[in-house]
């Protein structure tokens, strides 16, 4: 993985807990966006570790960059507590994952692994701002057709239980069926609808107006 953070103590105590693990290993390190968007086209990486505030390039920038390029690494956003405003700019920008500075060294290895396996992640804080992001404008009108149109009903019915933060066998208790089924489910969806994980499938969901932040929407 590559870790970006224009303090150099901070990118050195990252890469620390990241090497310590087995299965985890820093490939290279950057102080500001436009050189962690080199790395991530130099080097191979699965995931960059990548802050926001930076001198130059910023990381909203150099997440939108480095999501863009073909086959490139995925992102998991971390940065301070108290920059709400960031926190919907980066999903947007291809973050897979957004998690906070003060989060415990398990917490991280634990995020990057699921960014690192293909999936998403956002802390329980992030997803409260989040949802309080969409709940200070008027949601727009759900979307019958569309994307969502291509969605079978219990596809449609997973995709709502995914966006209220539901694990797979959360919803496989919920919905009566297997784990290996909603896995099913999951990868159905994200393809009909071109989504690469559960963090751009919540994001849809709110867009779309499917769910509000007072839960989904019936009828």
């Amino acid at each position: 993985m590559i870790v970006v953070d224009d303090q150099a103590v901070v990118r050195a105590g990252f890469a620390a807990i990241v090497d310590a693990e087995p299965d985890l290993t820093v490939v290279a390190e950057a102080g500001d966006g436009a050189t962690a968007v080199s790395l991530a086209a130099a080097r191979e990486a699965d995931v960059v570790l990548m802050d926001i505030r930076m001198p130059g390039m910023d990381g909203l920038t150099a997440t939108r960059l480095i999501t863009t390029q073909p086959g490139g690494p995925r992102v998991l956003v971390l940065t301070t507590f108290d920059l709400d405003e960031y926190v919907y700019e980066a999903l947007r920008a291809g973050a897979s994952g957004f998690l906070l500075k003060d989060a415990r060294p398990d917490e991280l290895l634990s995020a990057i692994r699921v960014v690192a396996a293909g999936d998403g992640i956002l802390a329980p804080a992030v997803t409260g701002r989040l949802i309080r992001t969409f709940a200070r404008g008027a949601p727009p009108p759900p979307v019958a057709g569309g994307p969502l149109g291509k969605l079978t009903q219990r596809e449609r019915e997973v995709l709502l239980k995914i966006a209220s933060g539901l694990t797979n066998a959360e919803i496989g208790a919920e919905l009566g069926v297997t784990t290996g089924t909603v896995k099913s489910h999951v990868n159905a969806l994200l393809s009909k609808l071109g989504l690469r994980d559960r963090v751009q499938v919540t994001i849809l969901a709110y867009e779309t107006g499917l769910i509000s932040p007072r839960g989904p929407l019936t009828g």
